[in-house]
């Protein structure tokens, strides 16, 4: 079992532990509590090659980054080769570390126009677009998939010797097929299969949600890392707490004021990145995240549903905390009398 980083072609990673990308949610302040957390690598949201070939200012801006989330990959989406292989020259100009394609996101709007998992029922297009961004760059290339489009159709297995030959020097694999979306359970012994087949690392992904099955995934497939997407939303200390279970270590859960901290941080980062009022409209669900299974947080919950004032925001989330440790005392005080 892999307990220490791993390489990605010239990259050296300090753990195992890899932030996956996730639209609206992997963006520069989630990006950087995650590395502060423990992280080795994290991963931008999916970004359109089109977008960014054409300049597009908001594409353009999901690449933002500063030099403390590093070591950095920048995942992008397409279906042009030029355009892909164009795109990955400008996030090597930009100063990421990896470059990922995206071949397993299995949203319809991306299906649709042949991009993300699609990409997996046309092995010659997936072979044109890796040649000319080998071609085009020197960083690690990676790719994410899933372990097909369906059974029978564009199985990962048979893919390997292709990826293998255009340069890829790392895989992350998602358990399930695409059409699957996330249902049902994903197959942790096809990771398993895979890291028999392909020369360079692969990454485990689906179903990590605890420091357990971190532990788990590593030791029953023999991946040289971990990719950990949803479970970390509202808890990215999900990768401290991993790191201190592959060590070995006592792992701590977050108290209250870790967690309430730990919120009100990743809201003023949110605020200075993105500005008003759409901070405000993304914390909404953010706080819902960091508050999820605690006492009374679906009042907490309704509460902030309409608020619009970032102020207002922060201090109904003060006096939630405030609730919540008058309660804990209550419990402690009930229990030893």
């Amino acid at each position: 079992m892999n307990t220490h980083g791993f390489k990605l072609g010239s990259l050296s990673l300090d753990n195992p532990l890899v932030l996956a990308p996730l639209s609206g949610a992997t963006n520069l302040p989630f990006r950087l509590l995650a590395k502060q957390y423990g992280a080795g690598l994290v991963v931008t949201e999916m970004i359109s090659a089109a977008g960014l070939c054409q300049g597009g200012a908001k594409t353009i801006r999901l690449m933002q980054s500063v030099p403390e989330e590093h070591p950095l990959a920048v995942q992008l989406f397409g279906t042009r080769s030029g355009w892909m292989a164009q795109a990955a020259a400008l996030v090597q100009e930009a100063g990421a570390d990896v470059i990922d394609i995206n071949m397993g996101c299995s949203v319809r709007k991306l299906v649709r126009h042949g991009a993300g998992a699609a990409l997996l029922k046309d092995f010659g297009l997936i072979k044109e677009i890796l040649t000319q961004v080998r071609q085009a760059v020197t960083l690690p290339l990676t790719v994410k998939t899933r372990i097909g489009w369906k059974p029978g159709v564009g199985e990962i297995f048979d893919l390997v010797s292709i990826l293998a030959d255009c340069g890829v020097d790392g895989i992350t694999l998602h358990g399930r097929w695409a059409v699957q979306g996330f249902s049902g359970k994903a197959d942790w012994s096809k990771i398993a299969r895979l890291v028999e087949l392909f020369p360079g690392p692969v990454i485990g992904n689906g179903d990590v949600t605890s420091p357990d099955q971190v532990v788990r995934m590593l030791s029953q497939t023999g991946c040289a890392g971990v990719m950990i997407g949803r479970a970390a939303l509202g808890n990215p200390w999900i990768f401290r707490q991993s790191l201190a279970r592959l060590e070995n270590r006592p792992m701590m859960e977050p108290d209250l004021k870790t967690r309430f901290r730990t919120a009100g941080e990743h809201a003023r980062m949110l605020r200075d990145h993105f500005g008003l009022p759409k901070a405000v409209f993304m914390l909404r669900t953010i706080l819902m995240w960091y508050t999820k299974g605690l006492r009374n947080s679906a009042a907490f919950r309704d509460r902030i549903n309409q608020v619009k004032d970032f102020e207002e925001l922060m201090n109904i989330l003060d006096e939630y905390f405030v609730e919540l440790e008058a309660g804990q005392k209550m419990d402690a005080e009930a229990a030893a009398g």
